[in-house]
């Protein structure tokens, strides 16, 4: 589903919830627009493995946060078989940040529609909103007819998902927009009039993919290692001899078939599809932090966490570009190239919703010896379920409306904050008090605005 369809898609789940006066839960489609991300540099003490298997062949790729002389680093990791000297290979450790940002936590946002706008977008939409995307698309190109306004193409470009679009009226092209969420100054008709006079197109474009890669932490280069071997583990007890504290790892699992989870620790999926206060827009990588930090003090330091579950051939939202082929057969995924004919170029990634035969599993884990004194051990299931750690910032309607809905729509929103502040202290341990004054804070208008009056009016 295209950004602007789940843009619809959003606006019809809420104007049939708030029709039935009913809480706005998160659409079925993974809709909103990705603001930030939670990945390892978060963490201070953290390693990242990436683990590619399939059958008994086993490929595994690990990336140390050791961050002193590098003549005094040593890595030593137990292994199931005898490693010769062509099994073993160096990487960059680009590609390792580019995992971990591809499957980071990420936190999305909403836009609240004009709650009396509502019974138009019912007009265009049935109660069954998350219905098959063609369904979905003949909804969009309908609303936007009905506007004078025609789709003339709509794909996606790298981190854009574009539409080429036509008019006939500029007052039907603002609205259009608006819906879809493109946030037009004011004034904008007349400008817009000129061009479609003018017989002129549209080209109008949304981020979808906003992460790049960033320098984390002085990683050295990982170590790649190519075995065979019926066992599925990870060692971990000689990392806790000489630990100070506890440690995180995250470990990334490329598959073929599904999910892969522990089978001699409780496997749990974080918290996720929760809707937090917009405040959070600043303090993600603070709220995620002590979100995790609560799940492991609940569960006694006794669990392992799924934060992502997927197909690599697509994302949605996406916290970073998607990987190519070529670079996920390097991270150990053989498997792509089982069909490939001799001097044949390795093909590239099928990116756009057809599955190609490489599931991505991540998994955060806490440990120390006490709370973790056995090596973990893994098996992949057949679960192709999707699952991301997400968090929903939903930003009220905050212009003029005049109709009876208005106010409704109001008391609403005060008990939409209300829960936001409850869910946050509840999965964080903060203070319930002390998030609703950060609340109140954010909701303020800038200190210009309260000095000069807010936004001024257009003079004609």
């Amino acid at each position: 589903m295209s950004r602007s369809q789940r843009a619809f898609a959003c606006l019809a789940v809420s104007a049939v919830a708030l029709a039935a006066a009913s809480a706005v839960t998160p659409a079925q489609a993974f809709c909103g627009f990705y603001v930030a991300k939670a990945d390892a540099k978060l963490f201070n003490k953290a390693s990242k493995v990436i683990v590619a298997r399939k059958a008994e062949r086993t490929v595994v790729t690990m990336a140390s946060d050791y961050q002193g002389d590098p003549k005094e680093f040593a890595l030593v990791v137990p292994v199931p078989t005898v490693i010769t000297e062509r099994q073993v290979n160096v990487t960059d450790n680009v590609l390792v940040d580019h995992v971990d940002a591809y499957t980071a936590p990420r936190l999305v946002e909403y836009f609240d529609p004009d709650p009396c706008a509502m019974d138009q977008a019912k007009r265009h939409l049935s109660a069954q909103v998350a219905g098959a995307q063609s369904r979905d698309e003949l909804r969009v190109r309908e609303s936007a007819k009905s506007l004078g306004v025609k789709i003339e193409a709509q794909y996606s470009v790298g981190e854009y998902d574009i539409q080429i679009l036509s008019a006939n009226k500029s007052n039907g092209l603002a609205t259009y927009l608006d819906q879809e969420g493109y946030r037009m100054p004011p004034g904008a008709a007349p400008v817009l009039a000129s061009y479609i006079k003018q017989d002129m197109k549209f080209f109008v474009a949304k981020v979808n993919l906003a992460a790049k890669e960033r320098a984390g932490f002085a990683y050295l280069r990982p170590i790649q290692v190519a075995f065979e071997s019926p066992k599925f583990m990870l060692p971990i007890r000689l990392g806790t001899v000489n630990a100070q504290g506890p440690q995180d790892m995250l470990m990334f699992f490329l598959t073929e078939k599904g999910r892969v989870e522990t089978t001699n620790y409780t496997t749990k999926r974080i918290p996720s599809d929760v809707e937090i206060p917009i405040f959070a827009k600043t303090e993600f990588g603070d709220f995620y932090k002590a979100m995790f930090d609560a799940r492991v003090k609940a569960d006694g330091q006794k669990a392992v966490y799924l934060e992502y579950a997927w197909n690599m051939a697509w994302c949605d939202p996406c916290a970073a570009d998607p990987i190519p082929n070529d670079k996920l057969v390097s991270l150990g995924a053989h498997w792509l190239l089982d069909h490939q004919r001799p001097g044949q170029a390795r093909a590239q990634p099928v990116f756009g919703g057809r599955p190609q035969n490489v599931f991505i599993t991540r998994l955060h884990v806490r440990y120390d010896a006490a709370s973790m004194p056995e090596d973990l051990m893994f098996q992949e299931t057949a679960d192709q379920g999707n699952f991301q750690s997400r968090y929903i910032l939903r930003h009220p309607w905050t212009g003029e409306s005049r109709c009876p809905q208005a106010a409704d729509y109001k008391r609403h929103v005060a008990n939409r904050h209300d829960t936001e502040a409850e869910t946050m202290a509840r999965l964080t341990g903060w203070a319930k008090g002390d998030i609703v004054r950060k609340m109140a804070a954010a909701a303020r208008k800038p200190w210009y605005e309260e000095m000069w009056g807010g936004p001024k009016k257009k003079t004609e």
